[in-house]
């Protein structure tokens, strides 16, 4: 646990400019510009202090290069859900939103993050040039599948004289899907060959799953089970109050990182012997085929978290329910 006298900041971001705001210092509050200058400003402000957290919304990427540029100065960042933040500040009464308000709310929140005893956890990952360009690979290529559905379902409403316009944009964003395809696998074989040979040994991994992983996922390994679990998404949540046990929900979590890892745990559900008798088991046991699916999704989670962390490729003995034998997780 950070001390509690640690001083905290909180930046909102905008696409221009920025607004910090300092708890525990003796600084006032300012704006600079969201550019090389203004980060080198803020650096230069915050260094001579022990700052013990810098909190920023994510805001579709333009919060990226600051928070980059925060890390390389030396500052522990954290990047915060939007909707976790506004939550926050409601809960504190603050129910005005203008950018000096959310930058004090931010080094507010950081304030209360700091004193946990798992304060370590909100902290951003040390940042490494290769894992984020294959973020950026591996967000371009979504994108490209987004723009060919968005064609394609505009077929069904485009006069047939207008077919020929469309299909030849699907062609071209194809063949750059397939030219970034390459580039992504051949970076990730270059970069990550041992992390991507040991996530693809498991059946219903493949190389978009495992690069996916690789970019979004640098906590797998790092973190134990329930909190990798709470981390993606697919942790239940209790739900009770008194004496009423409500149903338990997965909520939250990294969207992306859940929806791969919903098409991984389909195709080990059929094709992964360890995956589909889990999943067989929870069927008879009365549960709904949805229900038993997240289940899988985070039995496989769990288990590729053991794997990634012991450096240990898959073996199916070692999860087999009729082997006494255990990789630990």
């Amino acid at each position: 646990m950070m001390s509690i006298s640690s001083v905290t900041v909180g930046i909102d971001v905008a696409k221009a400019h920025l607004d910090i705001c300092v708890l525990g210092a003796e600084l006032t509050a300012l704006r600079v510009t969201n550019d090389v200058g203004g980060f080198a400003e803020i650096t230069t402000l915050l260094q001579p202090h022990a700052v013990g957290l810098v909190a920023m919304e994510a805001t579709g990427g333009y919060e990226a290069t600051l928070a980059r540029a925060l890390q390389a100065a030396g500052l522990p960042v954290a990047v915060i859900n939007p909707r976790q933040a506004r939550d926050f500040a409601k809960s504190m009464g603050r129910f005005a939103k203008t950018d000096t308000v959310d930058a004090r709310m931010l080094a507010e929140l950081a304030a209360v993050l700091v004193r946990r005893d798992d304060a370590a956890r909100f902290a951003l990952s040390p940042f490494d040039d290769h894992r984020a360009w294959l973020a950026a690979l591996v967000t371009r290529r979504r994108q490209l599948l987004g723009l060919i559905n968005s064609e394609r379902q505009r077929l069904h409403t485009t006069p047939v004289r207008l077919h020929s316009s469309i299909k030849a944009v699907v062609e071209a964003i194809e063949t750059q899907l397939a030219e970034l395809e390459s580039e992504m696998v051949a970076h990730v074989r270059q970069q990550f060959s041992q992390l991507n040979r040991l996530l693809q040994t498991v059946s219903g991994i493949g190389p978009v799953a495992s690069a996916t992983f690789i970019a979004e996922l640098p906590e797998l390994g790092r973190l134990n089970r329930r909190a990798v679990a709470a981390l993606v998404g697919v942790a239940p949540m209790a739900n009770d109050s008194g004496g009423t046990k409500g149903r338990r929900r997965v909520q939250g979590g990294r969207f992306e990182i859940r929806r791969v890892l919903y098409m991984a745990a389909l195709t080990a559900a059929r094709h992964n012997s360890v995956i589909r008798d889990f999943y067989k088991r929870l069927k008879a046991a009365g549960k709904l085929p949805k229900v038993a699916l997240v289940a899988c999704m985070r039995k496989l989670l769990t288990l590729i978290n053991a794997m990634v962390r012991d450096n240990r490729e898959w073996d199916s003995s070692l999860h087999d329910a009729s082997s006494c034998v255990r990789l630990k997780t």
